[in-house]
C-alpha cells in the first residue's frame, strides 16, 4: 500500500478495501485472455521449452508418421508433390556473375551448366542431374523435417565435387555428451565452445536398412564444412527441422479413419438387398422357402403370411461438408491451397483462384529465397567454385550466383503480360528482371534476340514480330536508322 492508501485506511478502513478490490480488478482486466486458468484451459498442457527439447523425444516419431501418411494417404502425396512442383519444378538455374567481365561470366556459366546437366558429374550416386537433386532434396525437407547433402570429391574430373543426398536418418541421435573445452555433441550434432557446428555424427549405413552390414550401426565423424543441412527453421535457436505435416498429421489420419468408416458402413449396408419378413408363424423356420437371389424379371410368389421388405442403404449425409473442412486444415497446414491440394475448382472464381495463387506465391518465395538459396544453393556454389580452382579453372576469386526459378504459369497471360511491358516501360522493373520472373536467363534470351535481328536483315524479312520495324499496332517504324533516306512513308493518321 502507499501512503495515500495507508491515510485513508487509518480513517476508513471500508474505503480502502474497496479500493484495493477495485485495484485487483484493474489488474485481473490487464491480463491475457489465453494466459488466464479455469474451466476452458484445464486440460491445456504447455511447456515452457527450446525448439530441439519440444521435437526431441518424437523427432524419429514424426518422421515415420509423416513418411507413412505420403506413402498411404492420397492428400498427403499430393501436398509434397505440389510443393516440390512448385518451389522447384524443372530446376533452379545458375549463373554465374563476374562483376568486371562479362565474357567471364559466360564462360564460368557455361562450366556450371555442363557440370549440373551430367548425372555422372554431379551426382554421387549417378542418378540426377543438379536440378533433379533440387527435387529429390526439397521432398525429403517436407516429408521427413530437413535432409543432409554431403560433399565428395571426386579427382580426375575437371570439377570433382560430387552431391550425395542423405536422409536425416543417418544421424546418429544418441550421441548426446559434454566435451572437454567447452564443445558438446547434440543430438548426433557437434558443437565447439562458441555453439558453433563443427561436424555431424553419422551412420555408415541408413539404420532402417532392411539388409545390414555389421557396422551399420557405427557412426563416423564428418566435418561440418562437408555437410549442409537444409531445414525450415520457424524458432531462434532450432537445429533441426520438424515434416511439415506436423500440425496435421493427426487430422489425415482422423480423416482417413473417417472415410474408411464411411465406406465400411456403406459396404455392408449394400450387402442387404431385401429382408422377409413373417407376419404369422411364430416359427422363424416354418413356411415355404424364398429365394435367396434376386434376378432380372424374376416373379417371385409369396407364401400366405410372408412380407418382403427392401433395405434403405444409409446416406452419407454431410460427408462432403466434413471432408472440406479437413481438407482446408490439411492445405493450410502445409502451407498451400485447398485448390491445389484436392484439385477441385467447383467453387472457384478466376478472382479467388487469382487470390489464392498470389498467396501460395508468396509461400513459394519465401520457401526459395530464405531457405533453398541461403541454405543449400549458394553453399554449393561456394562448393562448386572451390572444386573449378583445384581443377585449374581460374578467375573463381569473387565470383557469386544469380538463381533463376523456374518459369510460372500465367493465369491471365493477357494481362499479367501487359503488366509486365507497363512496369518496363515505366521504369518499375528492368528487362532483365522481367525476363528473369519469367524463367529465363536475360543474357541468353538477349543473346538470341541478337542473332535473330542480324539473321533476319541478312534475309530481308520484316516481321510482325520485330518491334524494330512494327509498332504494337502493326504499322511501320519509321525511326530505323538502317532504312535508307527518302524511303519514308508518312503514317496514316
Amino acid at each position: 500500500m502507499n501512503a495515500l492508501d495507508k491515510f485513508i485506511a487509518s480513517l476508513n478502513p471500508a474505503a480502502a478495501v474497496r479500493r484495493e478490490r477495485s485495484r485487483l480488478q484493474l489488474d485481473a482486466m490487464r491480463r491475457y485472455e489465453g494466459a488466464s486458468r479455469g474451466r476452458r484451459t484445464d486440460g491445456w498442457f504447455t511447456q515452457s521449452t527450446s525448439a530441439d527439447a519440444a521435437s526431441a523425444m518424437g523427432l524419429s516419431l514424426l518422421r515415420d508418421r509423416s513418411r507413412d501418411l505420403v506413402r498411404n494417404n492420397p492428400y498427403a502425396n499430393k501436398a509434397v508433390q505440389v510443393i516440390v512442383s512448385n518451389v522447384i519444378g524443372t530446376g533452379i538455374i545458375g549463373q554465374a556473375r563476374a562483376t568486371r567481365s562479362r565474357r567471364r561470366s559466360t564462360q564460368l556459366t557455361d562450366l556450371f551448366a555442363s557440370w549440373a546437366t551430367d548425372p555422372t558429374q554431379c551426382d554421387y550416386e549417378g542418378r540426377h542431374d543438379f536440378y533433379g537433386l533440387q527435387a529429390l532434396i526439397l521432398r525429403t525437407v517436407v516429408e521427413s523435417g530437413e535432409c543432409l547433402i554431403r560433399r565428395y570429391i571426386q579427382p580426375g574430373q575437371k570439377i570433382s565435387l560430387q552431391l550425395l543426398v542423405l536422409e536425416p536418418d543417418y544421424i546418429d541421435a544418441s550421441r548426446d555428451v559434454a566435451l572437454e573445452g567447452g564443445g558438446c555433441i547434440k543430438e548426433g550434432i557437434e558443437y565447439d565452445a562458441n555453439n558453433r557446428r563443427v561436424a555431424y555424427w553419422l551412420y555408415n549405413e541408413h539404420p532402417g536398412e532392411h539388409h545390414s552390414r555389421m557396422n551399420s550401426f557405427n557412426s563416423t565423424r564428418v566435418p561440418a564444412e562437408e555437410i549442409i543441412h537444409l531445414f525450415k527453421q520457424t524458432r531462434p535457436g532450432q537445429t533441426r527441422g520438424v515434416p511439415w505435416a506436423s500440425p496435421v498429421i493427426l487430422r489425415m489420419r482422423d480423416f482417413d479413419d473417417y472415410h474408411d468408416a464411411q465406406l465400411l458402413k456403406q459396404k455392408i449396408s449394400a450387402c442387404f438387398a431385401a429382408f422377409a419378413v413373417d407376419t404369422e408363424a411364430t416359427d422363424a423356420g416354418m413356411g415355404a422357402e424364398l429365394i435367396d437371389k434376386l434376378e432380372p424379371g424374376a416373379i417371385e410368389i409369396l407364401p400366405p403370411g410372408k412380407d418382403i421388405r427392401f433395405a434403405s442403404p444409409p446416406s452419407v449425409g454431410e460427408i462432403d461438408k466434413v471432408s472440406r473442412q479437413y481438407l482446408l486444415q490439411i492445405a493450410a497446414g502445409f502451407g498451400i491451397t485447398y485448390e491445389a491440394l484436392t484439385g477441385d475448382l467447383n467453387n472457384t472464381s478466376f478472382s479467388s483462384g487469382r487470390m489464392g495463387w498470389i498467396e501460395f506465391h508468396r509461400n513459394i518465395e519465401s520457401w526459395r529465397w530464405n531457405m533453398l538459396v541461403p541454405q543449400m544453393l549458394n553453399p554449393i556454389w561456394k562448393w562448386f567454385a572451390k572444386s573449378a580452382s583445384l581443377g585449374g579453372v581460374r578467375g573463381m576469386d569473387g565470383i557469386v550466383a544469380q538463381w533463376t526459378p523456374p518459369r510460372r504459369e500465367l493465369i491471365d497471360p493477357d494481362k499479367e503480360i501487359g503488366a509486365t511491358i507497363k512496369s518496363v516501360r515505366s521504369g518499375l522493373m528492368s528487362l532483365s528482371e522481367a525476363i528473369r520472373e519469367y524463367g529465363y536467363d536475360p543474357e541468353e534470351v538477349l543473346r538470341e534476340m541478337q542473332q535473330d535481328n542480324e539473321l533476319l536483315d541478312e534475309l530481308g524479312l520484316i516481321l510482325d514480330t520485330d518491334p524494330r520495324k512494327v509498332t504494337l499496332a502493326g504499322q511501320a517504324q519509321h525511326n530505323d536508322p538502317n532504312e535508307p533516306e527518302g524511303s519514308k512513308e508518312t503514317a496514316n493518321p
